[in-house]
This record gives structure tokens, sequence and C-alpha cells, in this order.
């Protein structure tokens, strides 16, 4: 996966919308390759000469998913968190690659062309796979990595888990669009915070807001559905894919030290997938929370920081 790897193609030009949120302290910015352009978010570190660390949020995301968390690591590191290619602020790639290596292949370019690498490199659900590709397949672009429900594949999928299964048949995205048609944003944000949410009382009235105010502007996007279907389906072709390539056999490849962070709820990946993790990632620490859901950065943002900092700080020491 070099970052040459894409023809130098017409880069992709989202549509003009609403303005994508930005929390204090953060900043945006364009990252413009051939056939790609990614919007980055950015946290810079409380002072010059931090390692740099890069956030891959989840499927249906965005790079807001972890503004919770990088201000509690700002003393740590000089964060940034991408959009992947369709969600967020990223206009779809020209290639129209959504598969896990399609992403996989956006954020090592990213990396390759920034020059940031190695990088502490963190990962949620969708975005864990694709961390856990790029840690397998480009381990020096990887100083640490730190997986939050990663999807990694499951023999027996939650039943809870099947509704995302299903938006990757073809047909059945647009489907479901025609059907909610009359659905208000806060019906939808109430839907997902459910489904990704151990409690989502725990979600603030501000936070509620925001979040409503993001599916308003991502229903503008024209792409939304095709990119919500065609990475859920990227992802339904990573658990059938075996041999080197599987997810599994490249987690057992991953050299970085690596945080493993799953919740006692969640609906998306199985709690009891966190053993066989444990496994597979060599060496690796595990933080079990028993009442988050499949966001525990955006739960339980505190007690993920310190996890991530105790890491750090023993990386520094070995």
């Amino acid at each position: 996966m070099s970052s040459t790897e894409l023809p130098g193609i017409a880069t992709s030009v989202a549509p003009k919308v609403s303005a994508v949120r930005i929390a204090e302290g953060e900043k945006l910015r364009t990252s413009v390759l051939p056939g790609l352009t990614l919007n980055v978010r950015s946290r810079p570190g409380a002072r010059p000469g931090l390692e740099p660390a890069l956030f891959v949020h989840g499927l249906g995301g965005s790079s807001q998913n972890w503004s919770a968390l990088m201000p509690l690591v700002d003393d740590l590191v000089d964060g940034e968190a991408l959009d992947l290619p369709g969600f967020g602020d990223s206009p779809p790639p020209d290639s129209g690659d959504y598969s896990i290596t399609g992403h996989a292949r956006a954020v090592i370019r990213h990396l390759d062309a920034s020059g940031r690498g190695p990088v502490h490199l963190v990962g949620n659900s969708l975005g864990g796979a694709v961390s856990t590709r790029i840690a397998a397949v480009r381990p020096d672009l990887v100083r640490t990595l730190t997986l939050v429900s990663p999807a990694l594949p499951e023999l027996r999928a939650q039943r809870t888990a099947w509704p995302t299964v299903l938006v990757a048949v073809p047909g059945v995205a647009g489907m479901f669009a025609k059907m909610t048609k009359d659905w208000t944003a806060e019906q939808r944000t109430l839907g997902v915070m459910s489904l990704c949410y151990g409690d989502p009382g725990r979600v603030s009235e501000e936070g509620l807001r925001n979040a409503v105010d993001e599916m308003e502007r991502r229903l503008q996007l024209p792409y939304f559905w095709d990119a919500m279907a065609r990475s859920a389906r990227g992802i339904v072709d990573a658990y059938t894919l075996g041999g080197q390539h599987g997810l599994w056999r490249q987690a057992e490849r991953v050299l970085a030290p690596t945080l493993l962070v799953y919740g006692g709820r969640d609906q998306l990946v199985s709690y009891r997938m966190a053993r066989r993790a444990a496994k597979a990632f060599r060496g690796s620490r595990l933080l079990s929370l028993p009442d988050a859901g499949h966001v525990a950065m955006m739960e339980y943002p505190e007690t993920v920081a310190t996890a991530f900092r105790e890491l750090l700080d023993d990386c520094s020491r070995s």
C-alpha cells in the first residue's frame, strides 16, 4: 500500500452544505492528493515537539467523534483526526473504493504525504479495522496502536448488529432512505445513539444538539447513503477474506504496542471478542468498560485517556 497506488486523477469536490462544527482549540485543514481530498481536524499539542497521533473514526462517524478525547491527551501528543473518504467533510474518493483496504490506502497516503509518521494510531469500529490493516502492512507508520471496539470479523454477529450488515446489501440503503424520508434529524440521531451508546442518557443536551446539527448537515450530502452502504459492504467483505489478508491474521502481525478497548454494552461489536483480540495482538493490554457501548472514547473519554496515557508512558520507558 504505497502512496502511489492510486492514479493521479481529478480530485472530488464536495457539494456546498452547512459548515462543519469546530470545537474550541481545534483547527480544520484540507489534505488534497491526486484523486483524494481529506478533511483533517487537528488539536495541536500543548507544547512543541510532542509525538504525532492520528485518530480514525468508525462507520457513519467523523473526526468529531474524537473531540472529547483529544483535549485530554494534548499534553502527550500532537493530534489529528481525519474524515475518511465520503464521511464528515471529506468527499468521496475518485476511485469509488470504500473497502477496508481502500480506506487504509487513503490514511496511508495522507501519512506519507504529511510526513508525520510514525504516529500513535487510534481507531474506532471501522477505523479500528482500517488501523489494524495499516499497522500490519506499514509498521513504519505506527508507533502505538489503540483500538476502540474494532470491527474485526465475528463468526456470529450480534442480532443488534444485523441492521448494519443489511445496509451492505445492494439496494437496501436506498430502500431504507426512502422508508425513513419523513424522519427528523433528531429521530435519526436518537436512533444512532441508542445503538452506539451503552447509556444514551449520558449525552448532554448540548451534545445532542450538536449531533442533530451534524445529522442535518450530512443528510444534505447526495453521497451520504452510498458511502454508508459501500463502507458497510467493505466491512462484510473483510469478514469473509481469509489467508494472509484476513484481519485476524494481520492482527497477529502487528508489532506496535497495542491497547484494546471494549464495552460491555456494545451492540455492534460483541464484548466476547475482547478475549480473542487480546490473544491475537501480541503483548496487548485490554481495557474493559462494562457500562460502555460502541464509542467508549465519547462515553468515557477520561478513562480511555488514562489508558492511552499509560500505554505511551510504558512505551517511552521501554
